[in-house]
């Protein structure tokens, strides 16, 4: 393979061919019975979701971030109350904080999981009480498909009254404790967005608890703030419905999903045994079963890194070049005392690699040597 040969980041293509024919059926199926919104295939999915995390309510909806959206509302987080987000993910995780009026409060995380750090979580609270904040909400986010020490966190939470809203948009599919990614903390969001582990064909989300009471509030946030007559509207909710048309994707879609798990697994498998004799490579919690959304390494001279890996044929992406309390927008917000050094690193030395189930192991071998040889 050379420069004029390059090979896809996520092959999509690649996961379309083997089931191409049953998607093309289930969108057929829908342009059949016309009911594009909240159609049958709908309900069949959030069913489905049910059945595959093991919680007791899933409802879907528009894209990942409306997801964590709904959860707040339905919290009823506004002004005066703290969430607790860590600095180093995607800005969806802090950005439906401000939208309510909240203020996002950035913690740290770990350097080797690159996920929230309870002790940073737990000092984070303290500062927010000094500054006359109400510990409100935190939002672990489960990066690049290993969900987050969900119990340490939870266990600070619980014990100041703090609400626990999983950001599974890279994890759906992951587990821990043999426990699935869906059934930790009070709620728990994940993205459809084409280029997650389970990505459909446009944008989509879901939101999952074990709450009765709260996924009946949330049915209503996400219809308008719907009540029991359609033009009876209780409450301020927003327009946030999963198409028919990508539930029926995606439904097809998760039936390949689990096999396409273990393929991440042995593809992540052969990069860290191909690397980690000379580069940081991902580290994995106990008892954890990630997805693999990105396999991420720590590099140093990250730019000439990427420049002779981009100069074979290697594409090679950086989540996230800036830690979100150092962008334009963020800045102004409140960090836990002394910072988040460790988000700010990794965020100028993050490099993530070709990573998807269908990556063939010569590609993976020829990924693994170039790297190797770009190191030096």
């Amino acid at each position: 393979m050379s420069a004029s040969r390059s090979m896809p980041f996520i092959d999509l293509a690649a996961q379309q061919r083997p089931i191409r024919e049953k998607i093309d059926a289930a969108i057929s199926r829908v342009l059949d019975h016309g009911v594009y919104i909240m159609g049958p295939e709908v309900r069949e999915f959030e069913q489905r979701l049910v059945e595959f995390t093991g919680a007791k309510y899933a409802l879907s909806c528009a894209n990942g971030t409306d997801a964590l959206a709904i959860v707040l509302m339905a919290w009823q987080v506004g002004p005066g109350d703290a969430v607790f987000v860590p600095s180093f993910t995607y800005v969806a995780s802090a950005e439906v904080a401000g939208m309510l009026g909240a203020t996002t409060f950035f913690v740290d995380v770990h350097q080797d999981t690159f996920n929230i750090d309870a002790e940073s979580f737990e000092r984070a609270i303290q500062d927010a009480k000094k500054s006359g904040l109400r510990p409100a909400v935190v939002v672990p986010v489960d990066l690049f498909g290993q969900p987050a020490d969900t119990p340490a966190i939870e266990a600070v939470a619980r014990e100041n009254g703090v609400k626990v809203l999983v950001d599974a948009a890279q994890s759906f599919g992951a587990s821990l404790k043999e426990k699935s990614v869906g059934c930790w903390g009070d709620a728990t969001t994940t993205s459809f967005f084409p280029a997650k582990p389970l990505g459909c064909y446009g944008d989509g989300g879901a939101i999952f608890t074990n709450d009765s009471d709260l996924a009946k509030l949330m049915d209503s946030i996400r219809l308008h703030g719907k009540g029991k007559e359609k033009y009876d509207n209780v409450r301020v909710g927003m327009n946030s419905r999963l198409d028919t048309l990508q539930a029926a994707i995606l439904l097809e879609k998760l039936a390949v999903f689990p096999g396409e798990i273990v393929a991440r697994n042995k593809v992540a498998d052969r990069y860290t045994t191909g690397l980690s004799d000379l580069v940081a490579t991902p580290s994995l919690i106990a008892d954890c079963l990630s997805v693999w959304a990105q396999y991420t390494l720590v590099v140093n001279e990250r730019d000439r890194v990427q420049e002779a890996c981009r100069g074979q044929g290697v594409p090679t992406m950086v989540y996230y070049p800036m830690a979100l309390s150092q962008q334009t927008g963020y800045g102004h917000l409140p960090s836990v005392t002394g910072g988040t050094p460790v988000s700010d690193d990794l965020s100028g030395r993050v490099l993530s690699l070709p990573m998807h189930p269908y990556l063939r192991e010569a590609d993976q071998d020829y990924i693994i040597d170039v790297v190797r040889k770009a190191l030096f």
